[in-house]
């Protein structure tokens, strides 16, 4: 097993067509198939089903990508630090639920590490998504939360595929309103109080439970709810319908402007807000860096 081998196999997942992926790696296309075949044999997996229409990942094949995406990962970190090239293509990927300040760690993570060429991708997306990210190594971290609601199931799938998360801070239950609300004057708010206004909520796909919930409100509790895919839609549908969403209190003007307000909610329970990471793997310079400023950008909570 080569590390160019590994390449070879993500490249291939990736592309999903053996054609595709060889152009792409400026290799012919046998020399491909004979190197995924070489790698699958020592092995002693079938990584991919072959059919006229391209390639399909199987399952001990995702299983082994995680491994190769790891691999490949720590081999760029074990460069990054050991290396003289100066030009080598900083890189770096991060999932997060939709939080503003891990949106504003990012952008301090980039600007201390601006050059010529960077890649660095940011996703905000469905909690499930941020576990898959880490877990077959698309992410090297992930922005999430754990709650006595989600704490139990979350837990045993971060173990299952061997994640660990770390607590940032912990924050009691705000809701974002419009600063045009009905409700905005009042210091704190209770359940009673918001269930004429709509509940707007992000849509988690086929995880749509309440497990994989970024609020830990339950629509059950709500008549009104909507849901969404992103932060802009949901803002704008709190100004627009006079709808509320729950979270952790932390909003930034510059980032989401001045008509969005945080109010406490009156509920017993709250949140530990954290990151994911791969258990037994070096984290690169900038995952280190990008937690740093987490935990900065988090201080004042």
């Amino acid at each position: 097993m080569t590390l160019q081998q590994l390449k070879y196999l993500v490249t291939v997942a990736e592309c999903k067509n053996i054609t595709e992926a060889a152009e792409k790696l400026f290799i012919s296309q046998p020399s491909l198939s004979a190197s995924l075949h070489n790698l699958e044999e020592e092995m002693g997996v079938t990584a991919f089903v072959r059919s006229n229409k391209g390639v399909a990942v199987t399952r001990e094949g995702e299983e082994l990508l995680s491994y190769a995406r790891n691999l490949l990962e720590q081999a760029d970190i074990m460069k990054d630090r050991f290396c003289s090239d100066n030009n080598r293509k900083p890189k770096f990927s991060v999932s997060c639920q939709h939080y503003s300040f891990a949106v504003n760690a990012f952008v301090d993570v980039v600007n201390e590490y601006d050059a010529d060429e960077y890649s660095f991708i940011l996703r905000e997306t469905q909690t499930g998504e941020i576990i898959d990210d880490v877990a077959g190594g698309n992410s090297e971290i992930g922005v999430l939360y754990l709650s006595e609601s989600n704490e139990e199931v979350l837990t045993k799938l971060l173990k299952k595929n061997d994640l660990l998360f770390e607590e940032i801070f912990v924050a009691s239950p705000h809701i974002f309103i419009s600063k045009n609300h009905p409700l905005a004057e009042k210091d704190k708010i209770t359940l009673d109080e918001l269930k004429a206004y709509p509940y707007l909520v992000y849509e988690q796909g086929e995880r749509n439970s309440f497990y994989f919930s970024e609020e830990f409100l339950s629509v059950m509790d709500m008549p009104k709810t909507i849901q969404v895919r992103d932060r802009a839609t949901l803002f704008n549908l709190a100004i627009g319908l006079n709808g509320f969403t729950v979270s952790s209190g932390v909003i930034d003007k510059e980032l989401n402007g001045e008509d969005i307000i945080a109010k406490p909610l009156i509920m017993d329970c709250s949140m530990r807000i954290g990151f994911i990471r791969k258990k037994n793997i070096i984290l690169s310079r900038y995952a280190s860096s990008y937690i740093d400023a987490l935990k900065k950008r988090t201080a004042i909570v």
